[in-house]
């Protein structure tokens, strides 16, 4: 599983250390920045890592911004995305197991690495349920190409 991973300046230092683990957990993803703590704009991270995630060029993303709020807003303008904020590991588990979450939101500023650590290894474990929640996603999917039309 390929993962895309992005922050802005508040997100930083937190998307250096999410790095080491997906290295040290062999997951394959590319950085697509910032490489420092210098102010940036997060939409213009978030656009890229969606956009990657949606054009099927990496299976997930992780996105890091101050408190993940501007990051789960831009990620989800982009068709196909579902970002979630996760804060705790219920709701990085709920987001997997019934949104079928492609997308990791943390918050850079609020988030310990030791739980954004764990957060992060939850989220990339947990695998999607289906059964109804599918039906749910397919919803959302059908909605997403009657009002967004094709990518």
């Amino acid at each position: 599983m390929k993962i895309a991973i992005g922050s802005d300046h508040a997100g930083y230092e937190l998307k250096e250390y999410i790095k080491q683990i997906l290295k040290e957990k062999k997951y394959p993803f590319i950085d697509v920045g910032t490489d420092t703590g210098t102010s940036v704009d997060y939409p213009d991270f978030g656009i890229k890592v969606a956009k990657l995630v949606s054009d099927g060029e990496t299976e997930k993303g992780i996105l890091i911004c101050g408190t993940g709020i501007g990051m789960s807003i831009v990620a989800n303008k982009v068709k196909g995305i579902r970002a979630a904020l996760s804060y705790d590991l219920y709701t990085a588990i709920q987001s997997r197991k019934h949104l079928d979450a492609n997308i990791l939101v943390l918050g850079g500023r609020v988030t310990g690495k030791g739980l954004a650590e764990e957060i992060v290894k939850v989220w990339l474990d947990t695998p999607f349920e289906g059964g109804r929640h599918k039906g749910r996603i397919e919803k959302i999917e059908k909605w997403e190409e009657e009002y967004l039309g094709k990518s």
